[in-house]
């Protein structure tokens, strides 16, 4: 690979949810997000593509169109896709996103890789993994950390 093609080279993910709109007001209010844009389908008027803005980088979603193979996950009971997301202060965001109707998984605690982190649930079926990172720690470190972890 070219190290044109390496700079050119984005990854976004693109979410299917039932209620888009719902999602998108979720995603700006609870996690700061900022919405692009949206095209709503002039038949229906399903959101067939919107795109928000976290930090630099670029989130897409849309209705459900189970036609083209685009279902979200409450229609087929999960996602083993998860979503990362840094924030600057998870507490506050996994709060607020409790609040707003996700389900936790894993509460905030202290991770053994260097940040503070928890699980949840958004209304729509995606897993978030939200964290603040508290401290730089190596990959050697953060191996010992786990392996002593796992061991007790």
């Amino acid at each position: 690979m070219s190290d044109a093609e390496k700079g050119a080279l984005k990854l976004s993910p693109y979410l299917n949810v039932q209620d888009a709109s719902a999602a998108i007001e979720f995603y700006c209010s609870v996690f700061a997000a900022t919405e692009r844009y949206r095209l709503v389908d002039p038949n229906d008027g399903r959101i067939g593509h919107a795109e928000l803005q976290f930090g630099d980088e670029t989130m897409m979603i849309s209705d459900e169109y189970p036609d083209f193979g685009a279902t979200g996950p409450l229609s087929f009971g999960g996602s083993p896709v998860k979503l990362h997301l840094s924030v600057e202060d998870v507490e506050q965001v996994f709060e607020r996103a409790i609040e707003n109707g996700a389900v936790e998984i894993r509460s905030v605690k202290t991770q053994f890789h260097g940040s503070r982190s928890g699980v949840l649930t958004d209304p729509f079926g995606h897993v978030w993994h939200l964290e603040t990172k508290i401290e730089d720690v190596s990959p050697d470190d953060m191996q010992r950390r786990w392996n002593a972890a796992s061991s007790g």
